[in-house]
């Protein structure tokens, strides 16, 4: 087993999505959801991606915009979200160790939890989001 260091850098950044978006990618649960929406443009997504988690963990402000939004609309539930914190967190145990990695697991968490309650809501009520 490797050693495991903290994110600390823009490259751990880099490591942590694209390992995180390669496994996405090929889950048989979520893969398709987020292929059939990304499509082509997986190189923007990742883009996006490095761009918010610089922004939450090492505090360097390169993400402005709703990272709500885009989740909106999408046919997800509990099951997809529970797939994603599972390969967020392998993701992260597998490559990083220290406070910011456990700080990343933490906003993950909460971030899932609170799109999963939101979207549940848009589903459920029949509400368009205020996007």
């Amino acid at each position: 087993m490797k050693d495991r260091t903290d994110i600390s850098t823009f490259e751990d950044i880099k490591l942590l999505v694209n390992t995180f978006y390669d496994k996405v990618r090929k889950d048989e649960l979520i893969g398709t959801i987020f292929n059939g929406v990304i499509q082509d443009k997986w190189p923007i997504h990742l883009e996006k991606m490095y761009r918010f988690w610089q922004t939450v963990l090492l505090k360097d402000h390169t993400y402005y915009g709703s990272p709500f939004a885009p989740h909106a609309k999408l046919p997800v539930s509990g099951d997809h979200f529970e797939r994603w914190m599972k390969l967020f967190t392998e993701t992260v145990d597998d490559n990083f160790s220290g406070e910011k990695a456990t700080e990343a697991k933490w906003r993950a968490q909460k971030m899932a939890t609170m799109f999963q309650m939101k979207i549940d809501y848009y589903q459920n009520n029949q509400s368009t989001p205020l996007l």
